[in-house]
């Protein structure tokens, strides 16, 4: 059983979703379980984690800006105030395991953990690891992955297949299309699509629908566009003397069970968990992999399913010209929406947060049981 544990990660939904969905997996197995979630300061999971009712310290620490910029020459000196915070944390909690789940946080508590010879577990969600993660496993007890074929990165008998943890509402498969058409204000007499950029929102996908607007409206079809905080106040100008009837802007889907359930087909980033939740889905889908992203993994990710015919994709740099017609297309062509819908639930992986906290458990009960062996040897050599 898990007592004292330490969850370190975030930066996007998709770092953040799943380290509270594994904390909750934690808590309901030992309601008594102290939980610690350790993030970047500033960052989403400040707000989140807090909202989801764990505590969390923030460590002052950000990425390598790929354009110049002033703050890369501070970077040394915040990692090394990021490995001593860490350090702090670490001590003054005095946690059983630590968690990483990817983020810049993650990098700095890992590498403390291990310099303290705390047990560690990472939670790879990608199908091509960071850098970070990479040298993070040498010391790790297990590593906890989604894709296939992770041997080529990860020390072999340290990998564990189990999936990415989702959030909980994607268990719960209660939600109707006539009730989530309701509760987005839908017409249900025209086909949905849901285009969907990640927590943050996408630039792309926003600009690909608004540049296609008459488009939509001439194939009497519906969007919901979750647009991004940061993207919903321009999108907003620039649509004012556009024929908005058909298109349905939110900041961010805070129903996302809801707004699968009324989409038809859905047009989404590739990140690790968005492309997770979208398995369980299993609903037609057109990936657009974003360019911004380290490693560039979320075509990876995407090409990991393309492959098996369970998505289409559509380059970023394509995808203002092609993406709205690709979607129409496959909105009329309801053989390929079956193929891709089959081949995509073969990728479901439902059990993997509990399938993880196995493994969290399992590292805690190796260690209790190395250390009562070393106990024992101690006390048989006094006596």
């Amino acid at each position: 059983m898990i007592e004292r544990v330490v969850i370190s990660g975030g930066g996007t939904g998709g770092h953040i979703f799943p380290a509270i969905a594994i904390a909750d997996e934690i808590k309901k197995r030992n309601p008594k379980v102290k939980i610690l979630f350790v993030g970047a300061s500033g960052k989403m999971e400040m707000e989140k984690v807090p909202q989801a009712g764990y505590k969390i310290e923030g460590l002052r620490i950000a990425g390598f800006q790929r354009d110049f910029s002033l703050s890369n020459l501070l970077l040394p000196f915040k990692i090394i105030k990021s490995l001593w915070r860490a350090r702090n944390i670490l001590d003054k909690f005095r946690p059983q395991l630590v968690i990483g789940v990817g983020g810049y946080a993650s990098g700095p508590t890992l590498k403390m953990a291990n310099w303290l010879r705390i047990p560690t577990l990472i939670q790879e969600q990608n199908s091509f690891p960071g850098k970070t993660n990479k040298m993070l496993a040498r010391k790790a007890e297990n590593i906890c992955v989604a894709y296939e074929n992770m041997d080529r990165f990860f020390p072999k008998d340290k990998i564990v297949l189990t999936g990415n943890p989702v959030r909980k509402e994607f268990h719960d498969k209660t939600a109707t299309k006539e009730e989530a058409l309701t509760f987005y204000k839908l017409d249900n007499s025209k086909p949905v699509i849901l285009v969907i950029g990640g927590s943050l929102g996408a630039k792309t996908l926003n600009r690909s629908i608004v540049k296609n607007i008459d488009e939509i409206n001439i194939a009497n079809v519906q969007v919901l566009l979750q647009t991004g905080k940061h993207y919903y106040d321009t999108i907003i100008e620039e649509t004012f003397n556009e024929d908005m009837s058909n298109i349905k802007l939110l900041q961010f889907i805070h129903r996302m069970d809801l707004a699968y359930a009324a989409a038809d087909i859905i047009i989404s980033r590739a990140g690790a968990i968005s492309v997770s939740e979208l398995s369980m889905v299993g609903k037609p889908i057109i990936l657009v992999p974003s360019p911004n992203v380290s490693e560039d993994h979320q075509t990876k990710n995407a090409m990991a399913l393309v492959e098996k015919n369970a998505a289409i994709l559509v380059k970023d740099s394509e995808a203002r010209k092609q993406l709205v017609p690709e979607a129409l297309e496959l909105l009329k062509d309801k053989t390929k929406q079956q193929q891709i819908s089959k081949a995509l639930k073969q990728l479901e992986k439902p059990n993997a947060t509990l399938e993880i906290v196995d493994v969290c458990e399992s590292i805690v009960d190796r260690k209790r049981r190395r250390r009562s062996k070393v106990e024992n040897k101690e006390l048989r050599i006094k006596n």
